[in-house]
């Protein structure tokens, strides 16, 4: 049943995908959604509550999920990069993607679920512990300022029109991330 569930949810997805890829989301409807996956719209309701809850779906299981593991090992620069180059290889939908504005924007969406991946990876490094040497400075801290670093980086190379290669985009981040901003701007 379980595997049944993942399969719809993955129509309902690459369905979202492919309309996203041709129309704003403003000109997309839940009717347009299931007609073009052959589902009702009862069953898109028991897997999502709206065309948003795909966009979070779709960054979750297919940007977020793969990078996990490199992530989860200090391959930082690796899982960027994958993370780009999955962008990269569904350039017409994260184009239009970006261009989705207001609460439910790509960029806020994105950024909610950059973090979770976060937490959830700083969870299972350092289990319960609570002492910080910055008391302010708390894991939820954190995982916000690098996933908004993160989006950042990734929305603007994607209204850049991708001029650069997902590796290149990948070693800035890492430098970004690794220098204090001083030492970058001695660099420009």
């Amino acid at each position: 049943m379980a595997d049944k569930r993942r399969d719809t949810k993955r129509v309902i997805a690459e369905s979202f995908k492919e309309l996203l890829k041709k129309n704003p989301i403003e000109k997309i409807t839940v009717g347009n959604i299931t007609e073009l996956s052959g589902v009702i719209r009862p069953t898109f309701y028991n897997h999502f509550s709206d065309k948003y809850e795909v966009l979070e779906y779709i960054i979750r299981n297919d940007l977020l999920l793969p990078i996990k593991p490199l992530l989860a090992n200090d391959m930082i620069v690796e899982g960027v990069t994958l993370l780009m180059s999955n962008m990269n290889n569904e350039i017409d939908f994260y184009k239009n993607a970006v261009r989705i504005e207001g609460q439910n924007s790509f960029e806020v969406v994105a950024r909610q679920e950059v973090a979770k991946l976060l937490l959830e990876i700083m969870e299972e490094r350092s289990g319960e512990a609570t002492h910080y040497k910055y008391r302010w400075l708390t894991r939820e801290i954190v995982a916000e300022y690098y996933a908004q670093s993160i989006t950042y980086v990734a929305t603007s190379w994607i209204k850049q029109d991708y001029s650069i290669t997902p590796k290149e985009i990948s070693e800035i981040y890492d430098f970004l991330t690794h220098n204090n901003v001083i030492d970058v701007l001695k660099s420009l």
